[in-house]
């Protein structure tokens, strides 16, 4: 709260709502901005998108519009739970970035850390057996079916120089 003297000054009035504000806030080996609004400070985490933290701030019950800084500690705890947990707040299976885990045939949700280990596990194992998808990853090329003739050279040579006669 700001109150104004009558000689133009102001003073600000010392709440502990204001000193309760966060700047940084370090959830999962990631810092998250507490000026950015919660649903997208949260995407700033590997493996949460917009989608998943609209619907995990809905299951747990915090306005997306709210600044992160703002989010009290018990707040931040629940959230983390629902994200580390989705099965158990009804989040939707297809809603998850691991269905049918290739050892395990189990849904879930990787974070952070998680994710690009499994990523880098998926991708050991593509080239293990000799996949298509796998060599075009261990040569480097396009693995999608994109066109290679002119782009994703990657400091290959490019065109034909003529030679002057």
């Amino acid at each position: 709260l700001v109150y104004y003297i009558s000689n133009m000054s102001f003073v600000e009035n010392d709440s502990s709502e204001e000193d309760s504000f966060k700047h940084i806030i370090r959830v999962l080996n990631t810092n998250l901005s507490g000026r950015e609004k919660t649903l997208y400070a949260f995407t700033a985490i590997p493996g949460v998108g917009r989608r998943f933290a609209q619907i995990a701030l809905k299951k747990a019950d915090i306005d997306p519009n709210k600044r992160a800084g703002d989010l009290s500690d018990e707040e931040v705890e629940l959230l983390l739970r629902v994200i580390k947990n989705p099965e158990e707040y009804a989040i939707p299976k297809w809603m998850l970035n691991r269905q049918k885990d290739f050892k395990t045939g189990a849904y879930c949700q990787h974070l952070s850390n998680d994710l690009s280990t499994a990523l880098r596990e998926d991708l050991v194992r593509l080239k293990k057996i000799r996949a298509h998808r796998g060599i075009r990853h261990y040569w480097h090329l396009k693995v999608r079916g994109q066109r290679t003739k002119t782009t994703g050279r990657h400091g290959r040579t490019v065109g034909v120089s003529k030679t002057r006669a």
